[in-house]
């Protein structure tokens, strides 16, 4: 491979990964991130990062708001993923490059369901998810004779995950009695070294839209169980019955954690015969061994 490719994004916890990835597949990789372009917007000229380059994969994104104005946010958030993204598009449209790889989010999807497919109708719960399906929407609309490959992945974990990822790693790492025993739910995921192999078939695959994830969907227990082996952990898994989590998490303000911990959300995994090289139990375990011992 002798193209060149820009990635946007560069310095993020996909971003690397998805340079190292590409770099390995022999592609001529040109990283970008806030130090070299700025903050991402309507206005920013993508013209000398474009440079030479056939294809872009755009990773950068606005994920968290620091406000309490919803009015506000939602305006940060289009201003990055909408309109920086439809700018982005038009400008590697009109430089004449090959292939647009945008990452989406299942988010777009809604926040719960099974097997959930590209063509279904969006149903974006948030202000975050929203923007991505206005993004989407934007380079359906932009990129003229450009390919393009949109990734909807599911919750991104791999080392040095933060979030409530490394909320749950940490629970089970100190031994905490989780209240979880009864659920009996299925959740996709994806390491974010599939994640970077499945961008790296993206930029050569046949364009569409897709749903990348681990070769094995779990429910909360079984994820808790995995993490707990990686650590050398007995996991200590509570038989609390899941309408009174729920009602409990209503009571404290924790209910959308509660329900993503009790939900089923699972998408059908749809990527071009692409699969997941990595298998979901393995990554999990290295990811929570990691975790454990970070030196």
């Amino acid at each position: 491979m002798t193209d060149r490719v820009l990635i946007t994004g560069a310095t993020g916890f996909v971003g690397k990964a998805v340079t190292a990835r590409l770099k390995a597949a022999g592609w001529k990789v040109r990283p970008v991130g806030r130090h070299e372009i700025g903050e991402i917007h309507r206005g920013t000229d993508w013209r000398q990062a474009l440079n030479g380059c056939a294809a872009v994969v755009h990773l950068a994104a606005r994920v968290h708001v620091m406000t309490n104005d919803p009015t506000e946010g939602e305006a940060v958030f289009k201003e990055v993923n909408l309109h920086g993204t439809a700018n982005l598009v038009r400008q590697a449209a009109e430089a004449g490059l090959k292939r647009f790889v945008f990452m989406s989010t299942i988010k777009v999807l809604g926040e719960s369901g099974e097997d959930v497919a590209p063509d279904d109708p969006p149903s974006p719960y948030d202000a975050y998810a929203v923007s991505k399906t206005e993004a989407e929407a934007a380079i359906r609309d932009l990129a003229g004779p450009m390919d393009h490959a949109i990734l909807r992945p599911p919750l991104v974990y791999g080392p040095s995950v933060k979030a409530n990822f490394e909320r749950l790693m940490r629970w089970v790492e100190a031994g905490r009695p989780l209240p979880f025993g009864l659920v009996r739910n299925k959740r996709s995921l994806i390491h974010v070294d599939n994640l970077a192999d499945a961008v790296r078939h993206a930029l050569t695959g046949t364009p569409g839209t897709y749903h990348p994830k681990d070769g094995e969907d779990l429910s909360t227990p079984e994820l808790i169980r995995v993490l707990a082996a990686g650590m050398d952990k007995t996991p200590r898994l509570l038989p609390v019955p899941v309408p009174l989590l729920r009602g409990l998490g209503r009571l404290t303000g924790t209910y959308p954690a509660i329900a993503r911990l009790t939900g089923t959300f699972t998408s059908n995994g749809a990527m071009d015969d692409w699969i997941a090289p990595i298998p979901a139990r393995e990554a999990l375990a290295a990811t929570a061994k990691a975790f454990a011992t970070p030196y």
